[in-house]
């Protein structure tokens, strides 16, 4: 039998039903966003000390390793930036950038340890906030293969810096793990607030936020140099 076309009125209602659905969704990304932003906003504001490198080396394991990253402003600004490229520039590099840099942060660490010699690491650090800051600010899109490049080669001076502490911590493996661990949950925080691009307004609004970690980039570059 042929099937009854719904007229306007139930049409109009359906489509009310159909909208009614939808709400709670984006009200949930909109909830999950907001979330990520005021933990990075809280991360932002805890206390660090003048450098989180120097190389003095850290006592403690998992939990210590874990602490660490949210020590260091420019660390932490580098690991946001990467979460934040990797946003906009979506698939395939939204899921592999976060795992390119710890692992090759890793390699870092053991060059650090190793004390295999490689050129200033808070001069590398310090421009991988400018320039990972300005990606942002320009929402350049590279190929694949140069973006994972980038953001391996800032890589390094991260994981060397904190490879130089490792040797003298209580348990150094630990410490790697929850340093990792801490890298990546940075990352997520970067890509949960570049959900935002997809709000009007909101690519604007992430390069901004680009442009505000250029400029500390600048300042700490200014430091190290």
């Amino acid at each position: 039998m042929p099937q009854r076309r719904a007229s306007k009125p139930q049409q109009q209602h359906l489509q009310h039903r159909d909208t009614h659905f939808r709400t709670p969704v984006a009200g949930t990304r909109w909830r999950v966003a907001s979330l990520y932003a005021w933990i990075a906003l809280s991360v932002l504001f805890l206390p660090s000390p003048a450098s989180a490198h120097s190389g003095t080396g850290l006592q403690g394991g998992l939990a210590a390793g874990f602490a660490h990253p949210f020590s260091g402003t420019d660390h932490m600004l580098a690991m946001l930036s990467v979460g934040l490229w990797g946003a906009i520039l979506g698939r395939p590099l939204i899921t592999l950038l976060p795992m390119v840099f710890p692992a090759v942060m890793a390699v870092g660490g053991v060059l650090g340890i190793a004390g295999v010699p490689i050129p200033p690491v808070e001069l590398g650090i310090a421009m991988s906030v400018l320039v990972l800051g300005g990606l942002v600010l320009g929402a350049v899109r590279p190929p694949i293969w140069a973006a994972c490049i980038i953001v391996a080669f800032f890589a390094v001076f991260h994981g060397y810096a904190h490879g130089q502490e490792l040797p003298s911590a209580a348990d150094p493996v630990g410490y790697s793990a929850g340093f990792v661990v801490a890298t990546g949950f940075l990352h997520l925080i970067g890509i949960g607030i570049g959900t935002i691009r997809d709000w009007p307004g909101g690519a604007n609004a992430l390069r901004c936020a680009g442009g505000l970690v250029a400029l500390c980039g600048a300042l700490f570059l200014g430091q190290a140099l």
